[in-house]
């Protein structure tokens, strides 16, 4: 069955526990959290990755807390020299995609898109969607010496795509056609962090686009971030116990 938003909310497993964060008075984590019976709400940062780390909850949901307070908790506790996410869109009128990079200090070098492709491409996997990947650039190929800027992304898109086909991996350079490549691939990869994090709030906040969360790639436990501009966290804790219970 192919994995979408309706496939996931419909199919809620149980018996899995789920920490949220809370760092707002505006009551949308607590209306998130009522929706299911083992949902922990959690105030201190700090507290819930512990708790992650300790297995005292199955997974963790950021919730409307602030990422600069923590982010770097779950760096510290679980040994993270960077973190890598990967968010979960459904485009209205489209299939589920994966979006990486999102965060604006993530996907800067080849090397850091390589390991946010892999990651993405495995996760899709776990869930039972296609794993083709379709590495972006600032334009096409034609493009090229118009501007320097544009140039680096042309020529980083070619080297991703080489070294991901070089070990398996079903990837080609969707260039700038972003409206080819959701069609065409599971797995976007943007030209870097800014552009990914743009991609997405165009996509979600202007377009509509169901946005899931983003799943930290690097590390042993479930933890999905997401934005705190989010009212509804419900699809961010479903994805959270799938990821938590499927091997």
């Amino acid at each position: 069955m192919m994995f979408t938003y309706d496939s996931l909310m419909n199919n809620v497993p149980k018996g899995v526990t789920v920490g949220i964060g809370r760092g707002s008075a505006r009551g949308d984590v607590e209306r998130s959290a009522a929706a299911f019976d083992d949902v922990l709400i959690y105030d201190d940062p700090k507290e819930m990755v512990n708790d992650l780390s300790d297995g005292n909850i199955d997974a963790a949901v950021r919730g409307d807390m602030s990422s600069s307070k923590l982010l770097p908790c779950l760096k510290n506790v679980f040994g993270l020299s960077e973190i890598r996410r990967t968010v979960l869109l459904e485009p209205v009128g489209k299939k589920m995609i994966f979006l990486a990079s999102v965060g604006i200090d993530e996907g800067w070098t080849v090397p850091q898109k390589y390991e946010l492709a892999i990651g993405s491409a495995a996760l899709a996997k776990r869930i039972g969607m296609n794993e083709r990947i379709a590495v972006m650039s600032g334009g096409r190929e034609d493009d090229k010496g118009r501007n320097a800027t544009v140039d680096g992304t042309i020529d980083d898109a070619a080297t991703l795509v080489r070294m991901l086909r070089a070990d398996g991996y079903d990837a080609y350079d969707a260039e700038i056609l972003i409206e080819d490549a959701a069609d065409n691939a599971d797995i976007l990869i943007a030209p870097d962090g800014i552009s990914g994090n743009l991609i997405f709030r165009s996509l979600h906040f202007l377009g509509g686009a169901k946005a899931l969360g983003a799943p930290v790639l690097n590390m042993n436990k479930v933890f999905v971030d997401t934005s705190r501009v989010k009212i509804d966290y419900t699809d961010s804790i479903a994805l959270a116990i799938r990821l938590t219970v499927i091997e």
